[in-house]
């Protein structure tokens, strides 16, 4: 990942209103609905257990992009109670648990760490549960551990985003990502960005696991194969909010056409030749699924849901905009993004968010 993107882009710290930790619905509903791959995904590395003793004694788990708020904690917790359950069946003793938590640097990892001992003291008590958590500062495009270290790796709403934004988008004028009036180069581009990357990060992870690990992976994905069908409408809409402060002269034109966000929702099919070129990896499932945000009829909840896609939205773009167009505009820009979600809503768009889960084997 390039250096600024590492040292300026995470999602907003804190417990405020357009907090990560109080916008992130979505996310944690994806979680939900992985739930049972992830079980699927621990009772099979389970199976082996007889012949890897390591695994009995003390799984290391990392979750790669954690961000900070309760998915950080969901998922370490799910992870226990999986193996709690496995262990009262099996009658045998729960193993130690060492999770790595995994983010860029300018994640709030001072809200995890403060969580972290009652978050332990929970699991100690409810199931008997020894539990060791660390924080790891970096991008998952690098390498984060030493050759054969982890069990099981998990990444949930992380590896859509890139590691730099492609190169070449200069024809991209009054875009900021793939959108309806991006040129094919464009397209060509993004897809050609997160082929290298997301091999790049299968090899990384083929080194730091053990010969038989298990790695749960979930991303945004998109529902057809041709992308400029199929254009990501939150990202139409803070474009068109933009483009609106343009019109009033808070927005230079030439900084939205030197934007463009380092984000890729890809194809089922595309993921699935990835890995199978790469090699790492052997596919246990690869499917899609969608989460469709209803817009209400009436007018009270319709507000709910405009207010709820704004927050999140900015929770989640807030650093890479304000390091690119600077903090003045943001309440503006906001207040302009709830504008026009509030139109797409009133024409009868239902919102959904297409998801691509997939559970590996080591080779």
């Amino acid at each position: 990942m390039t250096m600024a993107l590492a040292e300026n882009f995470r999602m907003n710290a804190g417990h405020g209103d357009t907090s990560y930790a109080n916008n992130s619905r979505l996310q944690m509903a994806v979680l939900r609905k992985t739930r049972p791959f992830l079980e699927a995904s621990i009772k099979d590395m389970f199976k082996n257990s007889d012949s890897n003793s390591a695994l009995l004694t003390c799984l290391k788990v990392a979750d790669l992009g954690c961000s900070s708020g309760p998915t950080a904690s969901l998922v370490i917790s799910e992870i226990v109670k999986i193996f709690y359950g496995i262990c009262q069946q099996q009658h045998c003793k729960l193993p130690e648990i060492q999770a790595f938590l995994n983010d860029l640097p300018a994640n709030d990892f001072n809200a995890i760490f403060r969580s972290v001992p009652a978050f332990c003291d929970g699991l100690k008590r409810e199931m008997g549960a020894d539990c060791y958590i660390s924080g790891v500062p970096g991008s998952f495009y690098d390498g984060l551990f030493p050759s054969n270290t982890l069990q099981f790796i998990h990444s949930s709403y992380s590896l859509h985003w890139l590691s730099k934004v492609p190169e070449n988008l200069e024809n991209n004028r009054r875009n900021i990502y793939m959108g309806k009036t991006s040129p094919p180069n464009v397209f060509r581009a993004y897809a050609e960005q997160f082929k290298k990357d997301f091999s790049k990060f299968l090899g990384l992870r083929s080194q730091e696991m053990m010969p038989w690990g298990r790695m749960l992976l979930t991303f945004q994905g998109r529902s057809i194969a041709d992308a400029s069908k199929d254009i990501y409408y939150a990202w139409e809409i803070v474009k068109d909010a933009l483009l609106d402060l343009v019109a009033e002269g808070l927005v230079k034109e030439a900084d939205v056409d030197s934007f463009n966000l380092p984000h890729y929702v890809a194809y089922e099919g595309e993921v699935r030749e990835i890995i199978e070129e790469e090699g790492s990896f052997a596919i246990d499932k690869l499917e899609s699924f969608e989460i469709i945000l209803v817009a209400p009829e009436d007018d009270e909840k319709q507000t709910r849901s405009v207010n709820t896609h704004t927050k999140s939205t900015r929770a989640v773009l807030e650093s890479l905009l304000a390091n690119h167009f600077g903090d003045a505009i943001m309440d503006s820009l906001f207040r302009r993004f709830a504008e026009n979600m509030a139109v797409y809503l009133q024409h009868g768009q239902k919102p959904k968010a297409v998801s691509i889960v997939i559970s590996l084997i080591k080779k």
